[in-house]
């Protein structure tokens, strides 16, 4: 009875995280669903005339939509890292509406950089081999970055520019944090694009969240404990 027991109230664990994240994860998907449909016919695009008008929604969007919707998915991966959920246990949609205003701000910013990036690695593509290298290592560095103001916005409350300094300053203070989520979320994504995409929509979001999270309270806690 012990060892059935045991194995039932592991297997209803289980069945609770996949619940949680699957649940979590449609809601940001269904709130990035114009993104994505606009991603998807990108894809599908015939020349560049066409490519630049379906990117221009999307940079529009991605302030708006794509930032706050990821900030809510970082909320509950913060909630799951540090168990908040068995004191008080929000919905997406709490999250989405508490950190609106300063998601937005961090995506006015970051969808800019993103933009000088990307059309700097699309122009010195073919003329620049050492150029187009040098982006492409800042494209890893800014993508660290976004995942780490992510984090922070819903993990201290600060006024914006410190925000974004703070982000910033963990980006480049921890080579352990940098690679870890480097590595692991571009696993993640390559396995979701390339191989199974089907998962997309039900899980990659939070488990790139809940790891990238992990990570960066793992790196938190032993700074404060540094400090101590």
């Amino acid at each position: 009875m012990g060892k059935q027991s045991g194995f039932m109230g592991g297997m209803y664990a289980v069945s609770e995280w996949i619940a949680k994240f699957s649940l979590t994860n449609l809601a940001w998907f269904a709130m990035n669903l114009p993104i994505v449909v606009l991603v998807l016919s990108l894809l599908d695009a015939a020349d560049r005339g066409e490519v630049l008008i379906l990117l221009i929604p999307v940079i529009l969007l991605a302030p708006a939509v794509f930032f706050p919707a990821t900030a809510a998915l970082f909320a509950k991966a913060r909630e799951w890292v540090r168990k908040d959920y068995m004191v008080e246990n929000k919905s997406y949609w709490s999250y989405y509406r508490e950190n609106y205003l300063q998601s937005v701000a961090g995506g006015l910013l970051f969808t800019l950089l993103w933009v000088v990036v990307a059309v700097d690695i699309y122009y010195f593509y073919e003329s620049s081999t050492i150029l187009t290298g040098v982006f492409l290592v800042t494209s890893i560095l800014l993508y660290v970055f976004t995942v780490n103001f992510f984090a922070t916005v819903v993990h201290v409350s600060l006024p914006f520019r410190k925000l974004v300094k703070r982000s910033f300053f963990i980006t480049l203070g921890s080579p352990l944090l940098f690679g870890t989520i480097a590595v692991t979320n571009g696993f993640l994504l390559m396995v979701s694009v390339y191989m199974f995409p089907v998962i997309i929509p039900v899980f990659t979001g939070a488990i790139v969240a809940f790891l990238s999270f992990s990570a960066y309270y793992r790196f938190i806690i032993a700074v404060k404990k540094e400090e101590e």
